[in-house]
């Protein structure tokens, strides 16, 4: 898949249906008005998609998934998470893939 919107439409097939927010200590769901911690999610796939003529374009678009609230959703960070205040417990999070 090349395009970011392609892959957001694969994942959605495949059950990510949930557009997560980020916050500085959870993830926060719109469509259930809840948030999820750092320790109730996994990471399941990481796609990072680039512009071709301006670096600002980069995004990291991830699938997510919370067996604890029986969920999964994607997470689209336009600037990467650097950007973001956000503890260091959902930084960690998001940076590694867990089995």
């Amino acid at each position: 898949m090349d395009t970011l919107s392609q892959t957001m439409e694969q994942l959605r097939k495949e059950g990510y249906t949930e557009d997560f927010n980020l916050h500085k200590d959870c993830l926060e769901c719109r469509a259930h008005n809840f948030k999820i911690f750092h320790d109730e999610f996994i990471i399941d796939k990481v796609f990072r998609f680039e512009g071709e003529s301006n670096p600002s374009d980069e995004a990291t678009l991830y699938a997510i998934s919370s067996t604890k609230h029986n969920i999964k959703g994607v997470l689209v960070n336009g600037a990467g998470i650097y950007t973001d205040e956000v503890t260091d417990e959902m930084l960690e999070s998001l940076q590694i893939k867990r089995n």
